[in-house]
């Protein structure tokens, strides 16, 4: 197996990815809990957040899809581990039991676990690309876009719906 040898810019862009994932981690915690403790209201306020910052801060690039040395393709996880890509899959699961939550909270939530785990994939389908190209930065606007107060940019009198 060849040495990897880093993209230019690539830790300037993992520096980038994990503070926006702890920008993430810290707008789910500051979510407000449910009305009574319950499982998935402690899932909420700790695992995932937790989970988004364990990910942003474990990209690595140089685990990306490879061939094995049998000929067969290796896919690879740009550092996140398989526990931490299941519990950002099953978001959209666990956010049909938080009824205390907003619909757009609903959404920003999803849009987070969306984002972190497609950022482990631009990395791990092609991170020269990914890096060189400005995808993960566009990425990591859209995580910070989706956890700002206003993200959805509608007019204050349509946020009342929500």
């Amino acid at each position: 197996m060849p040495l990897y040898e880093p993209w230019a810019g690539e830790p300037e862009v993992l520096a980038e990815a994990a503070e926006a994932g702890r920008r993430a981690a810290a707008w789910i915690r500051s979510l407000p809990a449910p009305p009574t403790p319950c499982p998935v209201g402690t899932w909420l306020a700790v695992t995932l957040p937790d989970v988004v910052e364990a990910a942003t801060a474990s990209l690595d690039p140089a685990q990306c899809d490879r061939m094995g040395s049998d000929g067969r393709l290796i896919e690879g996880t740009a550092g996140v581990d398989a526990g931490t890509a299941s519990t950002l899959a099953i978001v959209p699961c666990v956010l049909s039991d938080a009824d205390w939550l907003t619909p757009d909270q609903h959404l920003r939530l999803m849009a987070v676990a969306s984002v972190v785990t497609g950022i482990a994939r631009l990395l791990a389908d092609d991170p020269g690309t990914a890096i060189l190209h400005g995808q993960v930065t566009r990425m990591c606007a859209t995580l910070d876009h989706a956890t700002r107060p206003d993200a959805l940019g509608l007019a204050p009198e349509f946020e009342q719906v929500l």
